[in-house]
């Protein structure tokens, strides 16, 4: 029963996350022009903060104490995350030539399954 609340809150607060990205991303790329890849990094710094403050005390209800070795841990999980979607969205445009748009979507599925399983298995030991 834990695992699949966990699971509802995580899929809750990915997809607040993932409004917050594509929020960035459709900012950056459609009215300030800026270019798929800056617009991604952007997108998913954006809903960084959001996501530590809602995994945190919410999702895996780690509660108080811990900020630095979770925050540094977080940042990994974060950063094994991000860098499987960002390799996998310059596959998808630049090697497959598929949609940008489509292709950032894609990568948030990606992102989304590596980081709940480090989050839960490293960050937050639950």
């Amino acid at each position: 029963m834990k695992n699949s609340r966990q699971l509802i809150r995580f899929i809750i607060i990915g997809t607040s996350n993932a409004i917050i990205t594509a929020l960035v991303v459709w900012l950056m790329m459609d009215i300030l022009n800026f270019n798929y890849l800056a617009s991604n990094i952007t997108g998913y710094v954006a809903a960084l903060l959001n996501n530590f403050f809602w995994s945190k005390f919410w999702v895996f209800s780690s509660g108080k104490g811990q900020y630095l070795r979770q925050g540094l841990l977080f940042l990994v999980a974060f950063a094994c995350a991000y860098g499987a979607q960002f390799l996998c969205l310059l596959g998808m445009v630049e090697l497959l030539g598929w949609n940008e748009y489509i292709s950032q979507f894609l990568g948030l599925f990606i992102y989304g399954a590596v980081n709940f399983i480090l989050n839960k298995k490293v960050t937050f030991h639950t």
